[in-house]
């Protein structure tokens, strides 16, 4: 027993290093709204049209986006099913086979299913607004949140692109100046040096949309079992009423 106990100390101690080493990355608060059905509809069209491309959400079907999120067939079948070998009740898988994507990217684009239960919410929605000019890299650019990031800005026609002037990693999450009374945040940290067709408060407010419809394809039950949750708990509270009074029916002339 002190053996096995030595070996999992052995074990851990690199794994503890290694987080402990880990560099800090700041990430912004993004509060998920499952409910929020247009921001919902509004995440999938943007995901279909800019992430679909190379990104597959294999663990999730057409049908069940468009019955969750309240959407025709008629209308996914024309605007989010781009793959003619597709069906409406077919997975939202992609085109492009691993083989061409490894060859292309150095390594397959991550299936984003369950992207938003592995990162979290915070962390796509910090990634997606974090891209930022570097001629150095083979795509042009670069991530804070994702260091020399293997994939292309492709959120860029709609934010515009930016260069970074500071690293938000190592500035207060919000600082004041006591002089002027103004407030930098780590976003002054990006400059945009060519504007996108979105003005910073609406990109914003579509990254939100698609990293809520993410964290919804990462548990589309979760929409039915909170709706569901209030009956289950109702019927609980009852039958602990009719088992108790029951209870006391069994037991009454035993004493």
């Amino acid at each position: 027993m002190k053996k096995q106990l030595i070996a999992l100390i052995m074990a851990l101690v690199p794994s503890l290093a290694l987080a402990a080493g880990g560099a800090a990355v700041h990430l912004d608060s993004m509060k998920p709204d499952i409910h929020n059905q247009a921001s919902l509809q509004n995440g999938a069209r943007l995901f279909v049209n800019y992430c679909m491309g190379c990104h597959s959400a294999k663990f999730q079907r057409f049908s069940r986006t468009a019955q969750d999120l309240g959407i025709p067939q008629s209308l996914v079948e024309e605007n989010l099913i781009f793959n003619p070998d597709l069906k409406f009740n077919d997975q939202m898988r992609i085109a492009m086979h691993e083989d061409d994507a490894a060859q292309w990217f150095g390594a397959p684009p991550p299936d984003l299913s369950l992207t938003a239960r592995l990162r979290g919410p915070d962390w796509i929605y910090t990634y997606l607004r974090s891209f930022y000019v570097d001629d150095s890299r083979p795509w042009g650019v670069n991530n804070t949140v994702f260091p020399d990031v293997g994939m292309p800005h492709v959120l860029a026609p709609l934010q515009g692109v930016n260069r970074l002037t500071c690293d938000p990693n190592h500035v207060e999450s919000e600082i004041i100046d006591p002089l002027k009374g103004s407030v930098t945040s780590t976003r002054d940290c990006f400059k945009q040096v060519q504007a996108g067709s979105m003005s910073p408060q609406q990109f914003d407010h579509a990254v939100y949309d698609l990293t809520n419809f993410l964290v919804y394809v990462g548990e589309p039950s979760k929409l039915q079992s909170q709706s569901i949750a209030w009956k289950v708990l109702l019927f609980i509270v009852f039958f602990t009423i009719v088992a108790y009074l029951l209870k006391r029916e069994y037991w009454r002339d035993v004493h």
